[in-house]
C-alpha cells in the first residue's frame, strides 16, 4: 500500500546555501535578493525558514473525479554544532483534505503522518555541498485513511552543486517501519528527488524537480514532475518567497492522480 503524501519530501525548502552565506562577510544591508533566492534552492542551507506548501492533486478514482488537498507545514531550523558542522532539522507536517480516494463521494480531513529529517552538513563546503543523517516517520495522522499508523526510521542524504545562478542536485531517503498497528502494511518506501533551479539577481527562481516514490511493499511507483516559478518579496521587514506551478504525474498507480497544482509561501529569517 502506498503511504499518504505526508511521507513524500515534497518541495525543496531552503536548506544549504547559507553555508555560502554563513561563511561570507555580511553586507550592511544583509543578503541580497539573489543570495536569498539561491539559498532557497538549497535543501540544507543554514537559513531559518517556515515554508507552507499547498498541493492540489486531481484525477483520483475510477472515474477520475477524486481530489486531494495537502498543506505541508515545513519548518527548517539549522543549529551550529561547532566550527565545522551544522545540524539542520527539517519537519514536514501535512494537513490533508481528500475526496473520492477511499470510496466514491467519501471525504476525509485531518493531519497526516509527520516526516522528521536531520541533516549533518559541513560548514566549509567546497565544490559539492552535502548533508546526511536519519529520517523518522511519526504516526501523527488523525485517521486511518490519512496515514500508515506506523513508526519508521531510515537514512536520508542530499548532495548538490551551486555554480553561478544554478543549483543542481538530488535528495533521497528510505524509510522502514519498526513498530505500529499490526493490521497495517509494513512500510518500506524509497524517495528520490532530483532537482534544478535557476535564481536571478532580482530574486526570481525557476525550478524543476521530480518526486519519485517507490513503495516496495505495495509494488507501486509515483513520480510527479513539478515546474514552479517563485519570487522573493518583502512584507514590511519580513522577507518572503511566494511561488506557483504545475505538476504532471509521469507514473501513478491505478486510480492515482493525473495532474496537480502547487502554491508555496516561505517565511525567511536570515541571520
Amino acid at each position: 500500500m502506498l503511504l499518504a503524501p505526508s511521507l513524500r519530501l515534497v518541495a525543496l525548502p531552503a536548506l544549504l546555501v547559507a553555508a555560502a552565506l554563513e561563511g561570507a562577510p555580511a553586507a550592511a544591508q544583509g543578503p541580497s535578493a539573489g543570495d536569498l533566492a539561491q539559498a532557497l534552492a538549497n535543501p540544507i542551507a543554514s537559513l531559518i525558514q517556515v515554508p507552507i506548501q499547498q498541493n492540489f492533486d486531481f484525477g483520483f478514482g475510477p472515474g477520475g473525479e477524486g481530489w486531494k488537498s495537502t498543506t505541508n507545514i515545513q519548518p527548517v531550523v539549522p543549529v551550529s554544532l561547532n566550527r565545522d558542522w551544522n545540524l539542520i532539522s527539517r519537519t514536514i507536517l501535512p494537513i490533508v483534505h481528500q475526496k473520492g480516494l477511499t470510496a466514491p463521494g467519501q471525504s476525509q480531513f485531518g493531519l497526516g503522518d509527520t516526516v522528521q529529517s536531520l541533516f549533518f552538513s559541513p560548514k566549509a563546503a567546497s565544490g559539492l555541498v552535502w548533508g546526511a543523517g536519519p529520517v523518522f516517520l511519526l504516526p501523527t495522522a488523525t485517521g486511518a485513511a490519512l496515514g500508515s499508523e506506523k513508526w519508521g526510521i531510515g537514512p536520508t542524504a542530499v548532495v548538490l552543486k551551486q555554480q553561478g545562478p544554478w543549483t543542481v542536485g538530488a535528495l533521497a531517503n528510505h524509510i522502514w517501519s519498526l513498530a505500529g498497528a499490526d493490521d497495517r502494511a509494513d512500510v518500506s518506501v524509497t524517495f528520490l528527488q532530483p532537482f534544478a533551479a535557476y535564481a536571478t539577481k532580482s530574486g526570481t527562481t525557476y525550478g524543476i524537480n521530480m518526486e519519485i516514490t517507490r513503495d516496495w511493499t505495495g509494488d507501486v511507483w509515483v513520480a510527479p514532475l513539478n515546474l514552479v516559478v517563485s519570487q522573493l518579496l518583502k512584507a514590511g521587514n519580513q522577507p518572503i518567497q511566494i511561488g506557483a506551478g504545475a505538476r504532471y504525474y509521469v507514473a501513478s498507480p491505478a486510480g492515482g492522480p493525473d495532474w496537480g497544482v502547487r502554491i508555496n509561501l516561505v517565511l525567511l529569517f536570515p541571520r
